[in-house]
């Protein structure tokens, strides 16, 4: 298959004017200008006209569990609280909300132009039927929760690791979320990591997402403290922030993403950057919540690789007229607006090439090279090559064309 388009913006290289793309089955096999052609191209052509040629959004954390409880609870006093109201609606779901809840989250996503999204499995019985109900490329992280003593920490690790070996199709698929510090133990986070290590799997966990949990582990005391400390063991806090909590358990490595990140202790940031941990940011969901302000300075200096997500729409706010959607570019947008002096490169990259090193798929996912995986999607453009980081970082609405593998997710003039 031949594309051509008006601008090449690999994010990984600089932008190229006149552009052409050779994909060969489900990888890129040649990018140039179009005067630069190898000789002898048989295949299927397709000219898509004034657009940016991008490489498919990577949305490094997301819930689309949670999808359809969009607007259904509203900003929360304190972060317990929220974590009250979402515990108590999922009560009155079944798996059939929840299986709509994720297909409708991943036709968001596809139109919107992520092509790959790494996804927290609350609901392991959805899979993997809602796999092949969507073209994007779909890492589900198996959500692990453990607070009492039964059933034992090798039980559940067990059981999820058996669960996701036997998925059809699960290779390069699968991963562990043991959900944060404070819904897990020391021991569930130790043997989840050792699992996941010895099947080259990565980690996902949220991590020092609000106040109360920074309180909770730094001083043992707080509102998140006193609401858990009769369901759980609370003998591991008081000891430090969550971060260093994490690392007391030796979980701290190149294999984590560590999701949010909100409240760090004086030497938390230099801690993940020299374990190699990548960060997910979801700035819509920072603002729901009204955190303080996102460390984002902090976190890059000391070489952090910094990823952007949606989270889910559980907690992205509601207009007064209509539902939010999932929508990386509405989270580079934010950023942008919030962080006047970064880069709209980097807040591209942060959604596209980070995002791919988060997962240990640079070179593969995020860019538009030789060799990659044929990811790519096309937005409306019309401005010189010098504009094209900031019409990207600012396009509105579905993406024009979405390629995952080769194969059209979104055909042009569909």
């Amino acid at each position: 298959m031949l594309l051509r388009a008006r601008l090449l913006l690999p994010i990984a290289r600089p932008p190229i004017e006149d552009a052409a793309v050779i994909i060969s089955g489900e990888r890129i096999r040649w990018t140039g200008k179009r005067r630069d052609l190898p000789p002898g191209f048989h295949g299927e052509e397709h000219d898509l006209g004034d657009v940016i040629l991008m490489p498919g959004l990577v949305n490094a954390h997301c819930h689309l569990d949670y999808t359809n409880m969009s607007g259904q609870i509203a900003p929360p006093k304190r972060f317990t609280d929220w974590i009250q109201a979402i515990v108590a609606l999922k009560g009155t779901w079944g798996l059939e909300d929840y299986a709509a809840s994720w297909r409708h989250g991943a036709e968001m996503l596809v139109r919107s132009g992520v092509t790959t999204v790494a996804d927290i499995e609350a609901v392991p019985e959805l899979l993997p039927e809602a796999w092949n109900a969507t073209p994007l490329r779909v890492i589900s992280f198996r959500e692990l929760i453990h607070l009492r003593q039964r059933p034992t920490t090798e039980e559940i690790v067990e059981q999820a690791m058996n669960h996701c070996l036997g998925l059809p199709g699960s290779e390069g698929r699968v991963g562990f979320s043991p959900h944060a510090p404070y819904t897990t133990t020391p021991e569930l986070l130790e043997q989840a990591a050792r699992a996941a290590q010895r099947r080259g799997w990565r980690l996902a966990t949220h991590v020092a997402e609000s106040e109360e949990e920074f309180e909770m582990f730094m001083y043992g005391q707080g509102p998140m403290f006193d609401w858990l400390k009769n369901q759980r063991d609370m003998s591991d806090t008081g000891r430090g922030s969550p971060v260093e909590h994490l690392e007391r358990c030796g979980y701290l490595d190149n294999t984590l993403i560590a999701i949010h990140c909100n409240h760090l202790g004086r030497h938390d940031a230099t801690l993940l950057g020299s374990r190699g941990v990548s960060v997910v940011h979801c700035p819509r969901s920072h603002d729901f919540f009204r955190h303080l302000k996102f460390p984002r300075s902090e976190l890059q200096a000391t070489g952090v690789n910094l990823c952007l997500g949606t989270d889910s729409l559980a907690s992205v706010r509601k207009s007064s007229t209509k539902l939010p959607r999932l929508d990386l570019f509405a989270e580079m947008q934010i950023l942008a607006a919030q962080e006047a002096g970064l880069e709209p490169e980097m807040i591209l990259r942060m959604a596209t090439v980070n995002g791919a090193q988060a997962l240990g798929r640079a070179g593969e996912l995020g860019e538009i090279s030789t060799g990659a995986l044929a990811d790519l999607i096309a937005v409306p453009f019309a401005g010189a090559s010098s504009d094209a980081a900031v019409a990207a970082l600012h396009h509105p609405g579905d993406v024009a064309a979405s390629l995952i593998g080769g194969q059209w997710a979104m055909a042009p003039n569909a």
